[in-house]
């Protein structure tokens, strides 16, 4: 089936709260949601960005098997904006064997499976784990997928990624390719990552957590701040989209193939994400008018995208990183920046840079310091570039004559 590809739904649950609706007024005002560590045990001097009402969620008792914090995280973000009932109308118009599924995530629920290892027989680290833990169901990566999926009762493509914080935008990339190879009519997209004690111990051990709320992009950055989030995306076929609609005009993939973790210090593999993402999208750099950086604050992420950015775009497009105002929510990352970015288009604005101080003179980028009005804002880029050099690049536009 061919056409443009439309966000006709989309929602994002974060630290902000549920919802777009608190996204939106954060974006206005330069606001932030994050806080200091108080999650779980965790005793670690960092911020974190918690989304708030997740503990109170129940699923249905049909499901009651994949119970874990992030189904519970899912289930909240889905029925935030009405997404839930647009999700169900799809399904209905296009029939449940017709659109596929594709979530992005990075560690899951694997809380229950830290939460399960303090049970143990015998005390911690001895003996079989509890009976109420259920791996299939929780900790694993295909979790989230398999309870939307079971949620909603589709019967057509469903699946998870796991790229580490590309994971979710890469999601969008796949529900195109499914779509233009007719195996799909229409796609439910997004990422779902919850906070846990391997996350945030695991950051911290790789000192990447900052002692203080993230500064993307600032010439004193001390790290990132982990987050967590819900958020999703109805993507549907239109031969001429309507005025004002959301279009998700191209995505590039790449991989730097240089390292575990760091990323090529020039960017190569994110340099040649964005240049796809711009040839599928049929624009050329200077039509982008804003650019939504992966910008996690760590040293080596922010100057690597830094220079890729600048060989691609040069040093004209207005650029921020929102992880100040959410945290770095990994493997949902990219969803949820996918949303500010269609928030972006469809208000005119410029979301600032929240946390940067000083920007880093190395990084010769317009970085937006305070929310700006942009009206005639068309099309946007949002990077997501995860560990081990996975990268993605989308490219989201606003129909004409709006």
């Amino acid at each position: 089936m061919s056409g443009a590809l439309v966000l006709s739904a989309f929602t994002a649950s974060t630290a902000l709260g549920v919802g777009t609706a608190p996204l939106l007024a954060a974006l206005r005002a330069g606001t932030s949601g994050l806080k200091p560590c108080d999650f779980e045990t965790c005793d670690l001097p960092t911020w974190i960005g918690e989304v708030p009402g997740v503990d109170a969620v129940a699923l249905p008792p049909e499901l009651a098997a994949y119970h874990c914090r992030n189904n519970r995280l899912a289930l909240l973000g889905l029925q935030a904006d009405g997404f839930l009932d647009a999700a169900r109308a799809a399904i209905a118009r296009h029939g449940a064997d017709r659109v596929a599924l594709i979530l992005g995530t990075s560690t899951s629920g694997i809380l229950s499976a830290e939460l399960a290892y303090r049970e143990r027989a015998g005390g911690p680290g001895e003996g079989a784990l509890p009976v109420w833990f259920d791996y299939r169901a929780t900790h694993n990566t295909g979790s989230v997928a398999s309870f939307v999926r079971d949620l909603l009762g589709l019967r057509g493509p469903a699946f998870a990624i796991s790229t580490a914080c590309s994971s979710s935008a890469k999601a969008f990339a796949a529900a195109d390719r499914l779509i233009a190879t007719g195996l799909a009519d229409a796609a439910i997209v997004g990422g779902v990552d919850s906070l846990c004690l391997t996350t945030l111990y695991g950051f911290a051990s790789l000192q990447l957590t900052s002692p203080e709320p993230c500064r993307p992009c600032d010439a004193g950055r001390r790290g990132l701040s982990i987050g967590e989030a819900a958020a999703f995306a109805l993507l549907e076929p239109a031969q001429q989209p309507a005025p004002g609609a959301i279009v998700l005009a191209g995505w590039g993939e790449s991989s730097d193939a240089h390292h575990m973790s760091a990323p090529h210090p020039e960017g190569r593999g994110s340099r040649a994400a964005m240049q796809q993402a711009l040839a599928r999208a049929g624009l050329q750099p200077a039509q982008v008018g804003y650019i939504n950086l992966h910008g996690t604050a760590t040293p080596a992420n922010d100057s690597s995208e830094g220079a890729a950015v600048a060989a691609v775009f040069g040093h004209g497009v207005p650029c921020s990183s929102t992880k100040g105002m959410t945290g770095h929510t990994l493997g949902a990352a990219g969803g949820v920046e996918a949303v500010v970015s269609a928030l972006a288009l469809q208000h005119g604005l410029l979301p600032a840079s929240v946390g940067t101080q000083t920007p880093d003179p190395a990084i010769d980028l317009p970085i937006v310091l305070s929310p700006q009005l942009a009206p005639g804002l068309r099309h946007v880029l949002s990077n997501s570039f995860g560990f081990g050099g996975s990268n993605c690049s989308l490219v989201l536009s606003r129909g004409e004559g709006a």
